[in-house]
């Protein structure tokens, strides 16, 4: 195996404020992981215009029936997964969003050994998928060095996908390989080398900016209102009628009955209840403005 040098990371520095941590008492320990942490907020803030150019380019591919691909190794991996399926029942998601972690599902819970070395792997992943040009691949190493996904880029490339890197080391490889790329330095970690802590805060952040927003660019949001939310058990019902109400200033009575004649769909429950049209017409209309319920009431 070819040997790698990675002293010149950030993220694989020594922070020089824990150089003692296993002789420090917790609350001393507390205190400095929560001064760090609050280092990762300002860092974002610096990377928020490439944030903004990533979401819009997210929104064109939703908007063209395309895709939003996470991919990534280890930590990183898992936290594309983790926002993917929270858009399930946040945003009534089918397979607009997915999480691509190198070795597959069961690297999720158990390293693979190699898998994130593999630049041929991350090709075959998606191919899988079938990738097209109107998918968006965003690459997720805190590294910016991880071969796995290297690889899911340059080979997105020659499938004229759009590419997005997330990474939290400045200049790295896989940004060049990226039209947009977010590099975030949040210094050191407390713990040299773990980052699953800042850099996967810095992930963790980064990826719900970009998932939320995207989707309230294509509609599936009311005000702040999860109006796309998938109803799947008793809490999220009780959710549903809060929703329906709050849009439409309607009692809980009018909400419960609006949702169980609309399958507990709350757009076209607050849009029938907004406009005195019937269901089908509600369809129709959220349909012909592509979601957007203000379009739909106007």
């Amino acid at each position: 195996m070819d040997k790698i040098e990675i002293n010149h990371l950030k993220t694989e520095n020594r922070n020089s404020r824990t150089m003692n941590l296993d002789m420090m008492s917790t609350m001393e320990l507390l205190h400095i992981m929560n001064e760090e942490d609050q280092k990762v907020i300002n860092t974002i803030k610096e990377a928020l215009p490439q944030i903004e150019k990533s979401i819009q380019i997210v929104i064109r591919a939703l908007n063209q029936k395309g895709r939003l691909i996470y991919m990534g190794a280890g930590t990183s991996g898992r936290l594309g997964i983790l926002d993917a399926v929270e858009c399930v029942p946040t945003f009534s998601t089918k397979d607009e969003v997915i999480g691509i972690i190198a070795g597959g599902q069961k690297a999720f819970v158990k390293a693979v050994e190699g898998a994130e070395d593999s630049e041929n792997l991350a090709a075959k992943d998606l191919d899988k998928l079938h990738v097209c040009e109107n998918d968006v691949v965003v690459a997720i190493a805190a590294s910016g060095r991880t071969p796995y996904t290297i690889g899911a880029l340059k080979h997105a490339k020659k499938k004229n996908v759009q590419c997005i890197s997330i990474t939290c080391n400045k200049n790295s490889i896989l940004s060049k390989y990226a039209d947009v790329a977010i590099e975030v330095d949040a210094g050191p970690e407390v713990l040299t080398g773990s980052t699953r802590l800042k850099a996967g805060t810095c992930q963790k952040i980064i990826l719900n900016m970009i998932s939320t927003a995207s989707m309230v660019g294509i509609g599936k949001v009311y005000g702040n209102l999860m109006v796309d939310m998938k109803a799947t058990n008793l809490k999220l019902m009780e959710r549903a009628k809060r929703i329906v109400m709050e849009s439409t200033g309607c009692d809980i009575d009018i909400a419960a009955r609006m949702l169980e004649l609309t399958d507990y769909n709350s757009k076209v429950a607050i849009v029938m209840i907004l406009t005195g049209i019937t269901k089908e017409e509600a369809l129709i209309r959220i349909t012909e403005n592509h979601g957007f319920i203000r379009k739909c009431i106007s």
